[in-house]
């Protein structure tokens, strides 16, 4: 089973994708574990990555679709893959479909997950990291038992940067802008189904599970 999980950031894809990938027994593919994996063990592909990466540029469409091509034809990935939030716009999901025709494949499932601009607000407002191993927590629905302070290592918790709602808002707005076109690109699409993950994490892993079963 291949799959297609998108939605805006603090939706919820990368928690509930880790689930269904166990679940189905397929491979969780987020782009940002698949460049560090591949600068980690210096790949061709990720020493390219890297210097788009050291340089403070975006990795190229091309390579982003070379790392996936790359990490599908592995052993581990012939049940199938879910990508975790990629394509994001048009043109990667083109060039997505061309590839995975190339190797006779193609996505039985393109599930968006949707929620309102205040709950995403006040998801990613609440996210809490630990500087030690990194593991994340949130002020309302997952609280660290000591404040400020990591249950798995002890390690100091942080806001990121990036998790202000200045930024958040912005964030919101660019992918909003990108996100349209790739709703019009999937939407007619027998393989489409959109979700509500407003609701809690049970409660929206059930509604998934649902739509890829059913």
């Amino acid at each position: 089973m291949n799959i297609v999980l998108f939605g805006p950031p603090g939706v919820g894809k990368g928690t509930q994708g880790v689930k269904l990938a166990q679940e189905f027994g397929i491979v969780h593919l987020a782009m940002g574990d698949l460049l560090r994996a591949a600068v980690a063990a210096e790949t061709p592909l990720g020493i390219k990555a890297k210097a788009f990466m050291d340089a403070g540029k975006l990795v190229t469409d091309e390579l982003v679709i070379g790392l996936i091509e790359a990490r599908i034809c592995e052993d581990d990935a012939s049940n199938g893959f879910l990508l975790d939030g990629f394509p994001r716009n048009v043109a990667q999901a083109t060039a997505l479909a061309a590839m995975l025709d190339k190797h006779g494949l193609h996505i039985e499932h393109v599930v968006f997950m949707d929620a309102s601009k205040e709950a995403l607000l006040e998801r990613l407002a609440g996210r809490l990291t630990c500087k030690a191993c990194g593991f994340g927590f949130h002020r309302h629905y997952s609280p660290p038992k000591i404040e400020g302070v990591c249950d798995k290592c002890t390690g100091t918790l942080y806001q990121r940067a990036d998790d202000t709602e200045e930024v958040i808002s912005q964030r919101l707005e660019v992918y909003a802008e990108q996100t349209a076109p790739l709703l019009d690109f999937y939407g007619n699409d027998e393989a489409f189904c959109k979700i509500n993950a407003e609701a809690g994490l049970d409660e929206v892993y059930a509604s998934l599970l649902s739509a890829l079963k059913g």
